[in-house]
């Protein structure tokens, strides 16, 4: 467990100086109930600069905790500084490749995403973009499980993801989104375009708002008696199949 937890500031000062320096944090836990004034300008720091805030239970931040001093807040640290939606398509421009994205809707396991991240990097993707909330972070288990792709992959974490689709659109990209059972197969699919490929989360796909936002519904063809692919295995799949249709 605390070999998992290298990534962990822990304390009030310790977080306070971390913010001060601007370090690159991920996500930022309080303790629930406390009202000291300390953790409520830790708090309202980090909403300022961007950084998720949650109040979880004391268990919660004992059993993260390595040093037992945690003070009632616990700073998760991000393996590498995120970027904006911008900064992807230029890095798409930067190579003069249409821009392909991958788009993690609520993938919670941090795992499944250093996998999506090892892929995309591997399969020539510019950038990946999950949401602020309700999503695994850059955290040493995320980078770990990459097999060391962040370090050559844009991140982008957006507070609105049917939004930040809505702006990928407006850039010409066209949305597609990996959904179980959709009438259009991946390999009836023309990929060759700007792209965005949506990745829904492990349990219940994709978001309704986001799936709206999709252009295009695609599905993965079984042959066996299970339904669906694990969300990191079939964001491969896609992607491999629209690397092939981008080298024609």
């Amino acid at each position: 467990m605390n070999e998992k937890r290298e990534d962990l500031i822990e304390g009030r000062n310790a977080v306070i100086e971390a913010l001060r320096a601007g370090h690159a944090i991920d996500k930022i836990y309080i303790a629930r109930g406390e009202s000291d004034k300390a953790l409520g300008y830790i708090a309202s720091q980090a909403r300022a600069a961007g950084i998720a805030v949650a109040d979880c239970d004391r268990r919660k931040l004992d059993a993260m905790s390595v040093t037992k001093s945690h003070q009632g807040v616990i700073a998760a640290c991000a393996v590498r500084e995120y970027c904006s939606l911008d900064d992807i398509l230029d890095i798409a421009q930067a190579r003069g490749e249409p821009p392909f994205v991958i788009v993690c809707d609520e993938i919670s396991d941090p795992h499944n995403l250093g996998a999506i991240i090892r892929s995309a990097e591997c399969a020539g993707a510019h950038g990946v973009v999950i949401p602020k909330r309700r999503s695994a972070g850059m955290t040493a288990i995320v980078g770990k499980t990459s097999a060391g792709a962040v370090a050559h992959m844009a991140v982008a974490r957006v507070v609105n993801l049917p939004s930040a689709l809505g702006e990928l659109k407006e850039k010409g990209l066209w949305v597609y989104g990996a959904a179980a059972g959709a009438a259009s197969t991946l390999w009836q699919t023309d990929f060759s375009g700007p792209a965005c490929l949506v990745i829904g989360s492990e349990g219940q796909g994709l978001g309704r708002l986001v799936a709206e936002k999709c252009d295009f519904l695609v599905g993965i063809p079984m042959r066996g008696k299970i339904s669906s692919l694990n969300a990191s295995a079939a964001a491969a799949v896609m992607m491999y199949e629209i690397m092939r249709q981008r080298q024609k």
